[in-house]
């Protein structure tokens, strides 16, 4: 049994057990989590989507670590002009353990 779900501006396919990583949730670790915005949930034959979200369907996880994705460095450089400027930034996320599909 998987479910595709919307976390932020993003889809997800999720299944029972499985580790998820979403951009940054204001939960603590050990803390258990309902992704209401379910779009599709399939069952081995039978598929049930939503127009865009499933009524009555959720997602339960729980929110296993919070961390920081990895450093992306952005180079801006102009020649003959001696400019450059080198900055970046971490993406903040969150792994997800996904511990029931409600259809």
């Amino acid at each position: 049994m998987y479910a595709i779900v919307r976390s932020g501006s993003r889809q997800y396919r999720v299944e029972e057990g499985a580790l998820v990583v979403v951009p940054d949730l204001a939960a603590e670790p050990g803390t258990t989590l309902t992704l209401g915005e379910v779009l599709l949930v399939a069952d081995g034959e039978t598929v049930k989507a939503g127009a865009p979200l499933l009524e009555g369907a959720s997602v339960t996880a729980e929110v296993v670590t919070n961390g920081k994705g990895p450093k992306i460095r952005v180079f801006r450089y102009k020649n003959k002009t001696r400019s450059r400027k080198l900055t970046g930034h971490r993406s903040p996320h969150a792994t997800l353990r996904v511990t029931k599909i409600e259809a």
